[in-house]
């Protein structure tokens, strides 16, 4: 058996960032093409320790649902050209590519279909930080998404279109790495008790996801930057996920080079992101990365193409409960 490799996008969040799970609201996000790539194979991993963590417990869940699998996983290795703990997806990219790796025909005897790789990569996650599927529906789908919130289960994708390819996403990581688990059981809380600053951004963040996705289907650049600005205003001052770092770098970027640029994902660090034109980006970048290598040299500047949309399969019936077009057994 030869080694299979599996390679995943991971994401940035134009707006909406936590509606993908609080329900009643809508998020746009769409697909980067900074790469996460697993080999996985031919052997069995071997008995150092090399595969806890996530292919460990990956395989331990494959193995309750596909009878058959072997009791060790095989040996892993990962790259990823995102960077880490940045709001960017680049965790639930590294477990996507270990579920599309890990149910190849290779190892399965049949075949597991998209939609139900994110189903199960959405269960997966969910037992560990109780947060939504935008992530994993960006990541399996690829392109750009308009998704309508869930409490429970997978966004309903209400749109989905290509990224415009004369564009492309700017990424600009802050050196300072953001915290999911945290961010998820204080806003939970916040929705159990009902707090009034939670519902003002949600209607805040839905009117700007609005206004992102009317950008993107008219190609509309400037209207795009207004509106992910006033996505990031909305997590900024109703949220608190934005910190003086974040903002001091969005305040150099600005003066450097003109560009708008968004929080993308939970907060309180990690990457902001901004689109430009294709011709434009490599001068963008220039000026940004020599800016802030002054102000701020743990900054990083990374332009990315988005990732072109996949075809999304049905799922087969005979997988059983809990596998059924997108909702599972939280909803």
């Amino acid at each position: 058996m030869h080694a299979i490799r599996a390679t995943v996008p991971c994401r940035a969040c134009l707006s909406g960032e936590d509606l993908d799970w609080l329900g009643g609201g809508r998020s746009v996000c769409v697909a980067l093409g900074l790469m996460t790539t697993v080999e996985a194979g031919p052997g069995p991993a071997p008995d150092d320790g090399a595969t806890d963590g996530w292919p460990r417990e990956v395989w331990a869940f494959l193995r309750e649902r596909l009878p058959g699998l072997p009791p060790k996983p095989p040996a892993v290795t990962v790259r990823s050209e995102a960077p880490a703990a940045s709001g960017l997806s680049s965790s639930t990219a590294q477990i996507v590519a270990l579920f599309r790796a890990f149910t190849d025909r290779s190892f399965t005897g049949r075949h597991i279909g998209d939609r139900t790789i994110a189903q199960w990569a959405y269960e997966f996650e969910f037992a560990v930080f109780h947060g939504g599927g935008m992530d994993h529906l960006a990541v399996v789908e690829g392109g750009a998404l308009l998704l309508d919130g869930r409490e429970r289960g997978l966004p309903a994708v209400r749109e989905r279109l290509e990224f415009p390819a004369e564009w492309r996403v700017v990424v600009v990581d802050s050196g300072t790495r953001k915290d999911t688990r945290h961010h998820i059981r204080d806003v939970r809380a916040q929705l159990a008790a009902g707090d009034p600053a939670l519902a003002v951004y949600r209607k805040v963040a839905d009117e700007a996801s609005q206004r992102v996705w009317g950008a993107l289907r008219g190609r509309d650049l400037e209207a795009l930057g207004a509106a992910m600005v006033r996505a990031h205003e909305a997590m900024r001052d109703h949220q608190g996920m934005s910190t003086p770092l974040l903002e001091e770098v969005r305040t150099v970027s600005q003066r450097a080079a003109g560009l708008p640029l968004k929080l993308s994902g939970a907060g309180g660090g990690g990457a902001l992101v901004g689109v430009c034109t294709a011709g434009a980006v490599r001068e963008t970048v220039a000026r940004l990365a020599r800016a802030l290598r002054v102000s701020h040299p743990q900054a990083r500047v990374v332009p990315a193409p988005a990732a072109p949309s996949t075809v999304v399969e049905p799922v087969p019936a005979e997988l059983g409960p809990g596998v059924s077009g997108g909702s599972g057994p939280h909803a």
